[in-house]
């Protein structure tokens, strides 16, 4: 039985060190104690001492023992994680820059997912960051540390050139979902709604369309980074941080970038998804998890789990039970 025998906690074993020092304790105190009874010719029932110092050292010793978490192996448990797939289609166009919400509007959207990866059991996400273009900076995966480190290093000079091509960014997302699974498809755009035309509506538009069709449903959700009052669209020097300008129009005026809220509403209504207006402080992500609660998911991924017996309980039960058993003992005195 015991050749599986393994700890759950095997760092607790160094509790053993209090442990020697208690018995140790123990021994020379019933050795002094021994000393002092026979000087003052006192008569006493020694074994019952060294009785009761063996019955507490063997008490702490299985009590110190059931803190490592003794536990036999009993074999493997299939253990099926169900979840969403998941693409998070963010705006990575120079108007994220803008700091109408604090520190700046793409800062923000990284916020907003991460808490949303802290939110997130099992479902598959991947990151589309779209400006003048699109791409997967990230395909479907449920390692959302991995998808931290992708998160982490998104900024507005991953894609070159100007404007904002939501509909790229849909249609990429679209056609990168695992046909094979069941799963309802999730579309989450975060974006400043600047520049999202007629193209991005046709696009969502079709994308419902053909998932008419399918057995899966595709879901589109929209989050406004930004304020209705905007800001100036700020360029950075060359080290990043030190602003040297603001982006001008053709006429050599100071571009100021708002929300535009109307247009990611529309998307979200045409995509059966619900719009979310987020703040500086980012976006209470509680309703957009409520929200993909309700939908369907399928089997990700099978785990093979190790299952084990407890037997702490048993250790431990001893330990006191000896431990109260050496309290009940006589001290052990011969009274005249």
């Amino acid at each position: 039985m015991f050749t599986s025998l393994e700890f759950k906690y095997p760092q607790n074993i160094l509790f053993i060190i209090p442990a020697i020092a208690a018995v140790i304790f123990f021994i020379l105190s019933f050795r002094k104690k021994e000393k002092i009874m026979t000087l003052l010719c006192l008569p006493y029932k020694a074994y019952l001492k060294v009785l009761r110092t063996v019955l507490l050292s063997l008490g702490l010793g299985l009590m110190v023992f059931s803190l490592a978490g003794p536990q036999i192996f009993e074999g493997y448990a299939e253990v099926e994680k169900t979840g969403l797939d998941i693409y998070v289609l963010v705006d990575t166009s120079k108007s994220m820059l803008v700091t109408d919400v604090q520190p700046d509007r793409l800062t923000v959207a990284k916020r907003i997912v991460d808490n949303l990866l802290d939110n997130l059991e099992g479902d598959r996400i991947g990151f589309i960051p779209f400006a003048s273009d699109a791409y997967i900076q990230m395909p479907l995966t449920d390692d959302y540390q991995l998808a931290r480190m992708f998160l982490e290093v998104m900024d507005t000079d991953m894609i070159g050139g100007g404007g904002t091509n939501l509909a790229a960014a849909l249609e990429l997302a679209n056609g990168s979902f695992t046909r094979t699974s069941s799963a309802d498809r999730v579309i989450i755009v975060l974006s400043d709604g600047e520049e999202h035309d007629e193209a991005s509506q046709k696009a969502l538009q079709s994308i419902m369309n053909a998932a008419g069709n399918d057995t899966n449903t595709v879901r589109a959700y929209t989050i406004g980074i930004g304020t209705e009052k905007g800001g100036l669209v700020p360029v950075y020097g060359s080290d990043g941080n030190t602003v040297v300008d603001y982006m001008k129009d053709e006429s050599g005026n100071p571009v100021t970038s708002r929300l535009s809220a109307d247009t990611l509403r529309r998307l979200a209504k045409d995509g059966n998804g619900t719009y979310y207006q987020a703040s500086s402080q980012g976006l209470d992500i509680s309703s957009l998890i409520n929200d993909l609660s309700d939908l369907h998911r399928d089997v990700q991924t099978v785990e093979k789990i190790r299952q084990f017996k407890q037997l702490y309980q048993y250790f431990l039960g001893a330990g006191i039970l000896l431990f109260a058993v050496a309290w009940l003992l006589p001290e052990g005195r011969n009274d005249k």
